[in-house]
């Protein structure tokens, strides 16, 4: 049985592949990454790092060869470029004939106004036509997404947000590669769909705990989304990006992520990191990067 992640070499990609290496033997995994070269750890533990790229079919036809389990991470990028990306890793895994895609989806997918859930539709749709059994992992929001606005209440910033009183299903990105590695390396994950969401908190709360985690007060600033695009332009983040990092504030705003839902603790076998826990972690890291 050989297993491939695909971005193996990215932020969840290569905490997946810590997770699966306490568990598979290293000849039994395969990965598949743009750069080979920033996966000489992997390579150096026994990994059989292959190249591919999700703009060049030609090398995921290659890199899939002989696969049987595939876990593919959806890439970065606007929405018409991750639809077709994810459309050639698609037909490379039914090139190959591989026999199980396990694929990073967002949360509610097919029922969401998520600014981001396009690209996940189109790709749950095209695994479900290759008639290959699958998982859809759908994973609700990283924690460390707030890492912007966490740096910015250490530097004495209030928390912006547009969000109003929307909530998340917020967790840690270990919790997900964990999920994602229990199911590539797993049995009876075939053809299931998993809303893997935290407990649902709004952004006021998250803020609160927070100030628990620092042991102070932290203001939060709701603001109109006009507002929220001006802030973010203030702070140096360019045009094109304005409207996606609105649409994040709006998708919370609406519901999308509000996902109640038990399936992360079944597949992970134990409950998710907790909030405070997982905020101290990020507030942790940020001190040490200073």
């Amino acid at each position: 049985m050989k297993l491939l992640v695909t971005g193996a070499t990215g932020k969840l990609g290569s905490k997946v592949m810590e997770f699966l290496l306490k568990t598979v033997p290293a000849d039994q995994l395969a990965v598949s990454v743009r750069d080979p070269e920033k996966a000489e750890s992997l390579r150096s533990q026994g990994v059989d790092v292959r190249q591919g790229d999700f703009d060049h079919p030609e090398t995921l036809d290659t890199a899939f060869t002989g696969i049987d389990r595939l876990l593919i991470i959806s890439a970065d990028g606007d929405n018409d470029t991750r639809i077709r990306q994810h459309s050639n890793a698609v037909k490379a895994a039914e090139h190959a004939g591989v026999k199980f895609i396990a694929y990073t989806s967002i949360a509610n997918a097919t029922n969401s106004e998520n600014l981001m859930a396009p690209p996940h539709v189109a790709t749950e749709a095209a695994i479900k036509e290759t008639g290959i059994p699958y998982s859809f992992l759908r994973n609700n929001w990283y924690l460390e997404n707030e890492a912007g606005s966490i740096e910015a209440v250490l530097a004495g910033a209030p928390w912006v947000t547009s969000a109003g009183s929307g909530k998340t299903g917020w967790a840690l990105q270990q919790d997900y590669a964990e999920a994602a590695a229990a199911v590539l390396a797993g049995e009876g994950h075939e053809n299931t769909v998993y809303e893997l969401s935290g407990p649902l908190h709004t952004l006021e709360e998250l803020v609160s705990a927070l100030g628990d985690v620092l042991g102070k007060d932290v203001h939060i600033e709701q603001v109109t989304d006009e507002k929220y695009a001006e802030i973010m332009k203030g702070l140096g983040l360019p045009d094109f990006v304005l409207p996606i990092v609105v649409g994040i504030q709006e998708s919370i705003r609406n519901g999308s992520l509000a996902v109640e839902s038990s399936d992360f603790e079944k597949v992970l076998g134990h409950p998710v990191t907790p909030l405070n826990e997982g905020l101290k972690q990020i507030v942790t890291a940020i001190n040490q990067a200073k």
